[in-house]
């Protein structure tokens, strides 16, 4: 666990070498299973709300309340993992989604999609939180980058994967992408679920572990830097990035739409060729190296994005800006399980650095959606760009955490 300056106690950690537990694996094949399920009815929902008779606003309010949902329910969600156990709540959650999701395929009212969005919300972040709380138990401290980079890529092949199918199908019918992805999460539960085990010291009945609260961890420097690294990624990665880059090429580069799928595919090719390497980073020299670095990159790339002319040259800085954000989501994740502790519980912790994402994707698309409205997408990605640089200047400042390695910030 780490206190107030950061400090971690407990045994030091190896070289990040050695074969992960058995669970990690089974985790990440959960991942990419329901990343792929979420890719496959991403972008067939506005569609399908369309079909009900209804304006854009509404149709992009079937979006939005899954995600409002999410952050609603997050603290309840970890709440409910510290007292209950990581594997009942994961399992909890993975049906909620299974059975709102099937649901949708037989909708036959708009209210019936917002309901079943809204409760699959609930479900999915249950699960996600029980699963990341999952893997930090099970994985030791020396290996939990390795551990969250395996994991934030079965999410990220995931993502690519599910929308190239998802359009295929729909093309035959707008509800069989819903129905299969409740069969994946089926999937899920009959392979995943049998597979993962509860952690040692629950299965042998030992005693009830400590909690390590969210105002405890909130005290310490390096949870507190995680928050606001986690929420300049949301505001980045899950909101600008998502509702500007196709605006910005459409409307200030004259290109088709087709090019802006193209930027978005390229950012997510250069994070998917730094996740692993950052894991790896993170448990052999710190978590804070990778950390700096990739906040650097991506901010900088960012920043500059927005007052390009050239469509090349936006996705060689798409690329780049994607390069710098793997390095930062495995040891960011690195932190708060440093933090919790290798035998404590911490929902509350994992809830609240979850939130912090989903603020930022939720303020990011409205803020810098108005600066652009007003002042132009150059002002727009430079405010995104600088908000990663403050952050990196925050974790310049911050302690490490890695076991073995822990001394104050220089």
């Amino acid at each position: 666990m780490v206190d107030q300056d950061g400090h971690v106690s407990g045994a030091p950690g190896g070289p990040g070498t050695g074969r992960l537990p058995r669970e990690v694996y089974v985790l990440v094949g959960s991942a990419f299973a329901i990343a792929l399920g979420f890719g496959l009815v991403a972008p067939v929902l506005p569609a399908f709300a369309r079909s009900f008779d209804v304006g854009i606003t509404a149709a992009s309010a079937v979006i939005s309340v899954f995600a409002f949902s999410r952050l609603v329910f997050a603290p309840m969600s970890g709440t409910v993992v510290s007292r209950l156990g990581e594997l009942p709540v994961f399992v909890g959650g993975l049906v909620v989604v299974a059975v709102t999701t099937a649901g949708l395929a037989f909708a036959t009212a708009y209210w019936q999609l917002i309901a079943f969005r809204g409760i699959a919300g609930i479900g999915s972040t249950m699960f996600t939180i029980s699963a990341v709380s999952l893997l930090v138990r099970l994985t030791p401290p020396h290996q939990r980058g390795r551990a969250t980079s395996l994991w934030a890529t079965g999410f990220l092949l995931g993502n690519i994967a599910g929308p190239l199918l998802g359009g295929t199908l729909a093309a035959i019918d707008i509800r069989a992408p819903f129905l299969i992805y409740a069969g994946l999460l089926v999937l899920v539960l009959a392979v995943g679920g049998r597979m993962l085990r509860r952690p040692p010291d629950e299965a042998d009945g030992g005693e009830a572990r400590p909690r390590t609260r969210f105002r405890d961890a909130v005290r310490t420097r390096a949870y507190r830097a995680s928050l606001i690294g986690n929420f300049a990624n949301g505001w980045a990665v899950f909101g600008v990035r998502i509702a500007l880059v196709p605006l910005v090429v459409v409307e200030a580069l004259g290109r088709d739409d087709v090019f802006g799928g193209i930027a978005l595919s390229v950012f997510a090719v250069g994070n998917a060729a730094t996740l692993l390497v950052a894991g790896r980073v993170a448990d052999r020299s710190g978590r804070r190296p990778p950390l700096i670095a990739g906040l650097a990159v991506s901010g900088a790339a960012t920043a500059v994005l927005g007052y390009t002319a050239s469509p090349w040259l936006f996705l060689a800085l798409s690329f780049v800006a994607g390069l710098g954000s793997g390095l930062v989501n495995p040891p960011l994740n690195a932190v708060v399980a440093d933090v919790i502790g290798e035998r404590a519980r911490g929902g509350s912790v994992l809830a609240g650095f979850q939130m912090a994402a989903d603020l930022g994707a939720i303020a990011g698309p409205l803020v810098a959606g108005a600066l652009a409205e007003g002042l132009g997408y150059g002002p727009a990605f430079a405010l995104t760009g600088a908000l990663s640089l403050v952050a990196m200047v925050v974790w310049v400042r911050a302690p490490e955490t890695l076991p073995g390695r822990v001394r104050p910030a220089g």
